[in-house]
């Protein structure tokens, strides 16, 4: 599945239990040699009754990922579908979200609070967030949030003019982020309305970030640059076809992020043998 191009392979795993290793995630991640994806994503039995299931997360390194917004709106719809219901809980490592589908045919996730203090995000030591005072090449002065992962969101004349390849891994690598982070570059485009382009730590550039979006927006609020309802135009948002912007609002009232957009099926099949077999390291 995908969201705007941000791609997926998802595994149910709720009756043969699968934990792949790295070598495994990342042999399945090839483009080449194997299926490839930005995110593969683990369907597997829910702790508790709360929640339809529990969402594993994993990059196309083998990291594993706390959050992942595209991924829990294109999961939402396929556990919607199965279970014939509008509206379902998953349980991710970040928490409960609450999912949606709406009349007009997307899909909403509550994706829980925006984390701004310094040590949830985590930083390696105490910085304002609203500040976090580094800066590389053209990028400088980042707004830190956490979706459940950390991002470091830096707001630029033109997102599109920033060389995010050459300057995203060392960002992401960056020794105030003991967990290394995700790296957005946002730009304002019009009134409430953002373009947004994200390097992924552990994936790399990819056509739309779910969780960088939300902390785009939320940091834009911070800024006093955007009111609480922001439209991101994402790499993915461009396809004349399928494309379409994400709504994020992050509510004022219990401090959550709503994200609201689209989902596709690409195909469903199964996995060969020698892409799950041992892997020598």
């Amino acid at each position: 599945m995908h969201g705007l191009g941000n791609d997926f392979v998802i595994i149910d795993a709720r009756e043969e239990p699968f934990t792949p290793s790295p070598a495994q995630a990342q042999r399945i991640a090839d483009r080449h040699r194997g299926v490839g994806f930005d995110q593969l994503i683990l369907i597997e039995r829910a702790p508790n009754g709360e929640a339809a299931a529990f969402a594993r997360f994993l990059n196309s390194d083998g990291s594993e990922s706390g959050a992942c917004g595209n991924g829990t709106r294109c999961l939402a719809w396929l556990l919607m579908m199965q279970d014939e219901k509008q509206a379902i809980t998953l349980e991710t490592a970040g928490g409960l979200l609450a999912c949606e589908l709406l009349e007009d045919g997307r899909v909403r996730v509550d994706m829980g609070e925006a984390h701004l203090g310094w040590e949830e995000i985590p930083l390696a030591e105490e910085r304002d967030t609203l500040h976090l005072g580094i800066e590389l090449g053209a990028l400088s002065d980042p707004v830190g949030v956490s979706m459940g992962n950390p991002h470091a969101v830096f707001f630029v004349e033109d997102a599109e003019e920033i060389d995010l390849e050459e300057l995203g891994p060392e960002l992401e690598h960056h020794p105030l982020f003991p967990e290394r982070a995700n790296i957005g570059v946002a730009s304002l485009i019009g009134k409430d309305a953002l373009r947004l382009r994200v390097w992924e730590r552990g994936a790399g550039i990819t056509l739309a970030c779910g969780s960088g979006a939300c902390a785009a927006a939320v940091a834009a609020v911070r800024r006093g640059l955007t009111n609480r309802k922001v439209s991101i135009t994402v790499d993915g948002s461009l396809d004349e076809e399928t494309g379409e912007d994400l709504e994020i609002e992050w509510r004022k009232s219990d401090g959550h992020v709503l994200m609201t957009g689209p989902y596709a099926l690409s195909y469903q099949g199964r996995l060969a043998p020698s892409l799950l077999g041992d892997l020598e390291e």
